[in-house]
């Protein structure tokens, strides 16, 4: 049986189960994780204490179970990504900010939308291009030939053009200089090779300089974007104003002010709604002194 095959068989099977009820199934199955398989979940209570020392024990588990919920739920979602459409998604997303992606467009040089692991990361990508404008949005292949196919499915669904990260350095210099836009994911753990070090939550963490570098080559401007999960279930898709891009012809240092600017304003996002953050990454993972002829850990 062919991938192809296979996909639309998975894709078809969940969406035999209605999406409420999908959608308490894999939050269920979740919370199971949450109890049964418990190294992610202290990850995520160790990252949380050390982000708000300020909070007690009980809402940080609060916050824990939260994040399980989230995950249930953009797991269960996923499946409906294919079938959205720009007569249906409005019933589903509504929007905030879309002006400030209109005035970034309407300066010529292409927009560069930065967002995180956040609430459903994978229906604001979808939402974007059904309600405004589609972009290419860079992302690591997966090892599974499978599931990569079936990511890569429903993720274009809307319309978006994927990129692997290695050797799309030409494709987006290409759809900045159409005017097109560029969605980046910069809330990832990185090697200490592959980013740099910058302030999130108090800590040292290792952060994709890529975003900064792209921005001051090309003068594109820099909004963030995320989704916002609402009470009731439905959602809010915010672009917020345009980041102010430092550019004082030192290459490194520009790049670390520009990539902490950028870190600064998905922090201020995440304390907003941390629940819908992806706490059991491990997010400050590298260290410094792993960086050759650095201290020793």
């Amino acid at each position: 049986m062919t991938t192809q095959r296979l996909t639309d068989i998975i894709l078809a099977g969940f969406r035999i189960i209605s999406t409420p009820l999908r959608r308490a199934l894999f939050i269920g199955a979740f919370r199971l994780f949450y109890h049964l398989v418990p190294r992610q979940r202290l990850i995520a209570a160790h990252n949380l204490k050390r982000a708000f020392p300020e909070k007690s024990d009980e809402e940080l588990h609060r916050i824990v179970r939260g994040v399980y919920r989230n995950m249930g739920i953009v797991a269960a979602e996923f499946f409906d990504i294919p079938y959205l459409t720009k007569e249906n998604i409005a019933a589903l997303v509504e929007t905030e900010g879309v002006e400030n992606c209109e005035r970034a467009l309407a300066k010529g040089r292409g927009v560069l939308l930065f967002s995180a692991h956040f609430s459903n990361w994978e229906l604001e990508a979808a939402a974007t291009a059904l309600l405004f404008k589609t972009a290419v949005v860079i992302y690591r292949p997966l090892d599974s030939p499978l599931l990569e196919h079936l990511v890569l499915r429903v993720r274009s669904a809307a319309g978006n053009i994927l990129l692997p990260k290695e050797n799309a350095m030409r494709p987006l210099l290409r759809t900045l200089k159409q005017n097109g836009m560029v969605g980046i994911l910069i809330d990832q753990n990185m090697a200490w090779y592959e980013g740099v070090f910058v302030d999130y939550f108090g800590r040292p963490a290792c952060t994709t300089d890529g975003l900064a570098l792209l921005a001051m080559h090309t003068g594109a401007p820099v909004l963030p974007a995320y989704i916002v999960r609402l009470p009731d279930g439905h959602y809010r898709l915010v672009f917020g104003p345009e980041v102010e891009v430092t550019r004082t012809g030192d290459r490194d240092a520009d790049a670390l002010a520009n990539t902490q600017r950028f870190t600064e304003v998905i922090e201020q996002i995440v304390r907003r709604y941390p629940d819908q953050w992806l706490w059991v990454h491990q997010r400050w993972k590298t260290r410094r002194c792993q960086i050759p002829g650095k201290e020793r850990c």
